[in-house]
């Protein structure tokens, strides 16, 4: 656990390092496909090697190949079926016992620039209002997941104890990215901190399928910075309505993510200090909870562009991690091409909906839970075990 940040020790002279992540396992992902058959056994899925981009390798998307995949309509399970064969190391796919969707909740001291349609602060009120993303919360409980894990990283408002988990809160939420860095590197490095030990906390619990999501209000600002930055994007180019603001706020945005991609610069080889510089808690806390992840051989779902932005960095700090995440769906935001582009991710399904939409997700899980059941029923000369690979082994 980390506690509330109170000072102490000089964080600069910790290090941030994470073990190595392994290559999932190839040959159960193509035992996979090789029993879905053509064409799903010539479209690369970014599980293997990272040689080049599925977009590179065969100049259109999965959503293109799709199209005619299987008679049968189940191409996308084949395809998430082929994925977690290869994160398990084993053909055919066992089913997931305890998928988790873990919650990473802040709050943005960058929407008092009036950036989002919520007032700045008002994160842990939004999530007990009726409406989403309580709704969320409520849909992805009825499709097996019975607790989804609320973690209070750094709202500025009170939560109910039994609606999160405030044990890992580095701060009271993040300052103004245009003018100021959001987190000192005490409350960064314990964020990412926070994110690793959760990660080990549920896959030693028993998860073997994760969805990790960074809410709060404001956060699209940090994360198109995080991705400008890292992407070489230019600051209007990956500026999004977010929240559903106008144009006036779109010019506030686009101006405060400016600023802070200016900041940002100077800082670009350190991912810890591009998470200081201009990320937040919960993107913070998710890049160490994806990082992690990796490292234990455990999938993970991306939901929302704040999880997008969290991939980038933890791709910077365990190379190859990126093998072990899939976006849950395509986003509207204009940053997610550049993410998707540069992790050669493909999203699961290829729905216009908004950043961390509840059906997207419950879709995806439901769709993972039951990708196995094609798959289960393969001959014993059909399976693939690999005794030095599995989900949590490492």
């Amino acid at each position: 656990m980390t506690p509330e940040h109170t000072g102490g020790d000089d964080p600069a002279a910790q290090a941030v390092t994470f073990d190595r992540a392994a290559t999932p396992d190839e040959q159960a992902r193509t035992a996979a496909l090789t029993r879905a058959g053509p064409p799903l056994l010539s479209t690369p899925v970014p599980c293997g090697p990272p040689v080049q981009s599925a977009r590179q390798a065969t100049g259109h998307t999965h959503a293109g190949a799709r199209g005619g995949a299987r008679a049968d309509g189940l191409g996308v399970l084949d395809e998430l079926a082929g994925w977690i064969a290869a994160c398990q190391g084993h053909y055919p796919p066992q089913p997931l016992a305890r998928p988790r969707h873990v919650i990473f909740a802040a709050d943005h001291g960058i929407a008092e620039r009036g950036v989002s349609v919520r007032a700045a602060g008002s994160t842990a009120a939004w999530l007990t209002e009726p409406a989403p993303p309580a709704t969320a919360m409520r849909l992805l409980r009825s499709a097996g997941d019975p607790a989804p894990r609320m973690v209070d990283i750094g709202l500025a408002g009170e939560l109910d104890p039994h609606l999160a988990d405030t044990r890992f809160r580095v701060c009271r939420s993040s300052r103004p990215i245009d003018v100021a860095d959001a987190l000192d590197d005490a409350e960064a490095r314990a964020a990412v901190a926070a994110g690793r030990a959760i990660a080990d906390g549920e896959i030693d619990s028993g998860s073997d399928l994760l969805l990790g999501t960074a809410l709060g209000v404001g956060v699209s600002t940090p994360a198109a910075a995080i991705i400008a930055a890292l992407t070489g994007t230019e600051p209007v180019a990956v500026t999004g309505r977010g929240s559903g603001i106008d144009d006036a706020a779109w010019m506030r945005k686009a101006a405060a993510v400016r600023d802070a991609l200016r900041r940002a610069r100077s800082v670009l080889a350190d991912p810890v200090a591009v998470l200081r510089t201009v990320g937040g808690a919960d993107i913070a806390a998710l890049t160490g909870f994806l990082a992690q992840a990796a490292v234990r051989r455990t999938p993970v779902l991306l939901d929302g562009l704040g999880a997008a932005a969290a991939a980038l960095m933890a791709a910077e700090l365990v190379p190859g991690a990126r093998a072990w995440w899939r976006p849950t769906h395509r986003l509207p935001e204009p940053a997610h091409p550049a993410v998707l582009d540069r992790l050669e991710l493909e999203p699961v399904l290829e729905l216009p909906m908004a950043a961390a939409a509840a059906p997207a997700a419950l879709s995806v899980l439901v769709m993972a839970t039951a990708a196995h059941a094609d798959h289960g029923r393969a001959a014993p000369d059909e399976t693939h075990p690999d005794p030095g690979s599995g989900v949590g082994s490492a």
